[in-house]
């Protein structure tokens, strides 16, 4: 298989699952069903609002489980194992943003930690932007409780951010979900949850990830083809998911790009998430010094996907187009963007030789409207974050055999292109019906005999 994705997801599946945390992100961030106007409010930089010191700790702590070491091994920018202990408690990071009780401390606080050194200007920029961004929208979003949703998560955030600059942390090729001390999978929901616009948002064809989930319960493995739109993918499908497949949502495993792994402002919502580290087929040759070093990290990577597999329970989520859709220029419409027929192949391979049952299904996602990525791709790391509040869909259709194809064409090579053209036609019919419900505002009437809409969240 081809894993030369972007930003792309791979889900682990476990037996006994911690408790749903959509209600204890409910606590501090909004409700779905809160009023979704709000448009119109004013807002001034000198208007810092007055907010309690302890409990932005609490919100803070809320995230810290317990005082314990973890460890991991590792692999960043090279995506390649070091075995370097990394343990949270001996950081030594001034608590410059926990500390924060008002926006201008926020904002002051970077600009402290430029003066002092201890913030490449750069990323100080990135950060303030991002403030900025991220308060507009879920401001937009109408709440009540705004003012305190964005200071405390971006508090958060920018403490994660400035912990990682000042002691970077390094992504084995298989990197397993940090959720000790601190919970960076709970950090992660908690921060994406303000954006969803859950009235506006939809989940497609329900029972097929309760499906999903006695498959995996009997040991299988289950493959989902996907197109992807957002670095915030991972938390959007987990959020949908929470309330109706808490054990799918909280321990999928995703196929992670190496820019996602290397951000510094995209790294400590990486650190949620179970990952298989690779370098995008888009960005191997930026440098053709690394070209070969990119090559052998990714081999590693397929080694560890192949034995996870051969472990069974595991359920991966994957782009074999090879990175976000993207506006088209001319139509000025998102769209899934085409597959890789290789990388679909690949990947049916692996499943077939992992003498486990797996099954491949199709999934569709639209979240492009509340983090659009750039235009073109971009070499640089730091692209700008545009965010806003707005609703999403998932939806999952049946799966789909190889084998029919392959049985009903003869020829192999027909069969791999037909094999994924039916799955990239799948993804482009779900996605439609999401685009009619969540753009065309017909809601839960876009359904059609093959999708049918919910909101199991209501």
């Amino acid at each position: 298989m081809n894993l030369y994705t972007s930003s792309s997801a791979l889900f682990a599946y476990s037996a006994t699952p911690r408790v749903s945390t959509l209600h204890s992100i409910s606590r501090f961030s909004c409700s779905p069903k809160s009023a979704g106007g709000g448009g119109g409010r004013s807002w001034s930089r000198s208007s810092c609002l007055v907010f309690c010191a302890l409990k932005l700790r609490g919100v803070f702590e809320a995230a810290v489980e317990k005082k314990s070491s973890f460890s991991s091994t590792a692999a960043a920018a090279a995506v390649v194992a070091s075995g370097s202990a990394y343990n949270q408690d001996e950081i030594s990071t001034p608590r410059t943003f926990i500390d924060a009780c008002t926006e201008q401390d926020l904002l002051l606080g970077i600009q402290k930690e430029v003066k002092a050194g201890r913030l490449p200007k750069n990323v100080a920029e990135g950060m303030e932007e991002l403030y900025y961004n991220y308060r507009n929208a879920v401001l937009h979003s109408g709440h009540p409780n705004a003012d305190e949703i964005v200071l405390s998560n971006m508090a958060v955030a920018f403490d994660r951010m400035f912990t990682d600059v000042r002691d970077p942390f390094q992504f084995s090729p298989y990197h397993q979900a940090i959720r000790e001390p601190f919970d960076y999978y709970v950090f992660g929901q908690k921060y994406i949850f303000p954006l969803l616009d859950f009235r506006n948002s939809f989940l497609g064809n329900i029972s097929l990830f309760n499906e999903m989930e006695k498959k995996l319960q009997q040991g299988e493995n289950v493959i989902l083809i996907s197109n992807h739109q957002t670095e915030a993918d991972p938390a959007v499908i987990a959020l949908l998911l929470e309330s109706s497949s808490p054990s799918i949502a909280e321990n999928m495993i995703y196929v992670a790009g190496d820019r996602v792994v290397i951000d510094p402002l995209c790294k400590p919502f990486s650190m949620g998430r179970n990952l298989l580290c690779v370098y995008s087929k888009k960005h191997m040759n930026d440098d053709p010094g690394l070209t070969d070093m990119k090559k052998r990290a990714n081999t590693k990577s397929l080694k560890e996907m192949a034995m996870l597999l051969r472990g069974g329970s595991k359920i991966i989520w994957i782009a074999p187009s090879g990175g976000r859709d993207r506006l088209d220029p001319v139509t000025k419409e998102w769209y899934p963007a085409p597959f890789d027929a290789s990388a679909v192949d690949n990947m049916r391979r692996l499943v077939e030789h992992a003498g486990v049952p797996g099954h491949i299904y199709p999934l569709a996602i639209l979240c492009h409207d509340i983090m659009p990525p750039p235009l073109q791709v971009e070499r640089e790391i730091g692209e700008k974050r545009v965010i806003s509040f707005h609703g999403v869909g998932v939806s999952v259709a049946p799966e789909i055999s190889y084998q029919e194809i392959a049985a009903a064409l003869g020829d192999p090579e027909q069969a791999k292109m037909a094999y994924s053209q039916s799955l990239y036609a799948s993804v482009c019919e779900q996605y439609n019906v999401l685009n009619s419900a969540i753009h065309g505002k017909q809601g839960l009437k876009a359904s059609t005999p093959n999708i049918s809409l919910s909101q199991p969240w209501q």
